[in-house]
Formats: C-alpha cells, sequence, structure tokens
C-alpha cells in the first residue's frame, strides 16, 4: 500500500506530468483554433473545452469515441498537480509566501473557468420602445412552450427542453392532462408552403398550420452569422385517446390554439426563456453616427429598472461599455434593429469576480517573491561590501 502511495503521490506532484499537460492544452487550443472556421465559437467551447474528452464519429457510423482530452480533463489534472505539489514539496514558510499566493491565484482561476462553464447564462433581450420584457431568450436552445391560457389573469406554461424533443420519446408531466410524443425532429429546417411543392408526402400534422407546410430537413449550421431553425411534429394522446398531431417549428411566429377539456391549450416551439425577478421597460433608444457618415458613433437604451414589489423603480443608460448590473444580471448594449429596436445582451454568471481575484493574487504573489528575493540579494552584497 506504502508502495502504491508514493507512486501515486510520485506521479501527480512530478513536474513531468505539468510540461505534458501544458503541452496538450497548447495543442489543444491550436487544434481548436483551425476547428473555429467549421464549427464557430459556441461550439468549439462545448467540444474542446467544457468536456472531459473530444469526441469523433467513426467514418460512415454514428458512434462517437474520444480521441483527444478536453478542456475539463487537462484543467482537472492540472488542478490535483498544482495542490498534490504544494503539499507535499512546498513547505508553508514567509520565504515562499510569493509562490503560495500565485499558486493559489493559478487554482482559484482554474475553478474559476470551471465554475464559469457550468453556472454562466446567456441571452439576448429584444425591446422595443414602451414595452417591458422580465426575460431573455437564447440564442442556441429552444424549447417547446406548452401553455393553458385558461385563465385571464395569468398563463400557466409548461417548457419542454429541445434535448427531450430529440429523443422521440414520449414526455408525461402531472400539470399536462395529456402525453406528448415527438414523431419526428429536425435540427435545422426550412418550410415551404404545400402548393409549392405538389409532389411532397404527406404531413404527418393534421392540426394547427401543420397541414400547410411541409417541412425540410436542412444541415446545421455553425456559423456566427446564420441561425438554425428547429422543427418537430408533435402528437398529443389524452385520456380519451388521440387528440391530433402539430408542426410546431421557431420559423411559426404565431402560436396554434387548440381546446381540450375545457381548457384553451397553446403550442409553440421557441427560443428557450430564461426569467428574472425584474422587468427592464424601453424608454428610448438613441443611435448617433458621425456627421455625414455612417459609421455609429454611439448607441444606448435608456430603460426602467422596477421590481413586482415596487421597491426598485429607477432609470439607468445602457451604453457600450458601461453595462447594468443588478440581481446578478449584467446587460449590456449589443445591438439594435431599423434604429428603433435595442437589443440587449444578458449574462448572468455568479462567478465573474473569481478571474479579477485570481489574477491580482498571481500579480501580488509574484511582486511579493520578487521583493524577497531582491531584499536577499541586496543583504548578500551590503554583507559582501562590509570588509572592505
Amino acid at each position: 500500500m506504502r508502495a502504491f502511495l508514493k507512486v501515486f503521490v510520485d506521479y501527480f506532484t512530478s513536474l513531468r506530468l505539468t510540461v505534458i499537460l501544458l503541452a496538450l492544452s497548447l495543442l489543444l487550443v491550436f487544434i481548436a483554433t483551425l476547428d473555429q472556421v467549421n464549427l464557430g465559437v459556441w461550439a468549439v467551447q462545448q467540444k474542446y473545452f467544457h468536456s472531459l474528452f473530444v469526441m469523433a464519429r467513426i467514418p460512415g457510423t454514428a458512434v462517437a469515441v474520444p480521441v483527444f482530452p478536453g478542456g475539463y480533463f487537462i484543467g482537472g489534472l492540472l488542478l490535483i498537480n498544482l495542490i498534490a505539489a504544494h503539499l507535499y514539496r512546498f513547505r508553508l514558510e514567509w520565504r515562499k509566501s510569493g509562490i503560495w499566493l500565485a499558486h493559489a491565484g493559478l487554482i482559484l482561476l482554474l475553478l474559476g473557468e470551471l465554475f464559469t462553464g457550468l453556472l454562466q447564462r446567456e441571452g439576448m433581450m429584444r425591446l422595443d420602445p414602451g414595452t417591458a420584457r422580465d426575460y431573455a431568450e437564447s440564442t442556441l436552445k429552444t424549447e417547446l412552450a406548452v401553455i393553458d391560457t385558461t385563465n385571464p389573469s395569468y398563463d400557466d406554461v409548461v417548457a419542454i427542453p429541445e434535448g427531450a424533443l430529440e429523443k422521440l420519446s414520449t414526455l408525461q408531466t402531472p400539470k399536462l392532462p395529456f402525453t406528448l410524443r415527438t414523431l419526428a425532429y429536425y435540427p435545422n429546417s426550412a418550410l415551404v408552403m404545400r402548393n409549392q411543392a405538389p409532389n411532397a408526402a404527406p404531413s404527418p400534422a393534421d392540426r394547427g398550420f401543420g397541414p400547410q407546410f411541409v417541412a425540410l430537413a436542412q444541415p446545421v449550421t455553425y456559423k456566427e452569422d446564420e441561425q438554425n431553425f428547429p422543427t418537430a411534429f408533435v402528437e398529443l394522446n389524452g385520456a380519451e385517446g388521440r387528440i391530433g398531431t402539430w408542426l410546431v417549428s421557431t420559423l411559426l411566429t404565431e402560436p396554434q390554439t387548440f381546446t381540450y377539456q375545457g381548457h384553451t391549450w397553446e403550442l409553440m416551439l421557441r427560443a428557450t426563456r430564461y426569467y428574472q425577478p425584474f422587468s427592464i421597460t424601453l424608454l428610448k433608444f438613441s443611435h448617433d453616427v458621425y456627421p455625414g457618415t455612417d459609421i455609429p458613433k454611439n448607441f444606448s437604451s435608456r430603460v426602467r429598472l422596477q421590481t413586482p414589489d415596487g421597491r426598485v423603480d429607477r432609470e439607468v443608460l445602457i451604453y457600450m461599455n458601461n453595462p447594468l448590473r443588478y440581481g446578478g444580471f449584467t446587460f449590456y448594449q449589443a445591438g439594435y434593429q431599423n434604429d428603433r429596436t435595442s437589443i440587449l445582451q444578458v449574462v448572468r454568471n455568479p462567478s465573474w469576480v473569481i478571474p479579477y481575484v485570481s489574477c491580482s493574487l498571481i500579480a501580488l504573489g509574484l511582486v511579493i517573491q520578487f521583493g524577497i528575493h531582491l531584499l536577499g540579494f541586496i543583504r548578500k552584497r551590503a554583507a559582501a561590501a562590509a570588509p572592505a
């Protein structure tokens, strides 16, 4: 047991492991940078950095196998290597205080990246003058919203994530008096009017907008300036039997309505919504350009921040490099449409302060360690010059 423990400790505290992991991380960054042309920033992050292993499919099959260690695997081993080296090789003494602080900053930096990858959430909020929103919409994820609109005071919403639709399984929840079965799911698609495709196969949908359209599967795109439009065929079944089949798609901007058991329901495939405990109302959007040109000079949004209890009700000006931070959310001025609609990027990252603290610790540790060595050098020079 002692021999095994010694081998374990020697392996995880070795400098050789550190060098190998750093070399693997450099190679991972290089490969991911090349693949960014094909996948885009978000897909590259998920495939290479927010994963234990980089997966690749065997040609001609749908089987994926690991081909390279991912960011979580390399970062995790670096974290273990750094902590183990401190516990077994470094003594806690003032002459090494700078090294301890610098390495503590590195450990915190690795943990901060892990927490950011797991906890950070981003969305976009589009606001027209006078409109209020208490949610942001994801640019990458979708959900199937099943909405009970019977009560005039509120809507009762059941949101089904796209991952559940992709499995083509039967879904059941106590909040719905019927089951939902996915017959087909297209991650990217195009809709064509049926009268423009006379030779198309009959539609699986027999309710709502479905019979009017033909859904065509499209290749999934990863380009930054392009968007995927998911489409699905869902079948609803109640206690009395089949209710009907609907075509739902993000290309359909209006919900589809039906009645069942005396309740009015709506079906809509939409961008995933991230709700927040307050609302943002756009009061005025300004878009300034340099005189005589179309070059943007400034664009800003004057918004009203309100909480349901009325304790917070204030106006805030959001512009470039001056975001609004409130309740753990950060609102950036990201863009605009038609000189009227303001687009805000909404970021929620509970660990946003960790990189600042870790970099400060690293800088402080390096300064302290340099100062300790500098004082030692000065004392040695003074001691050597004393006899002379």
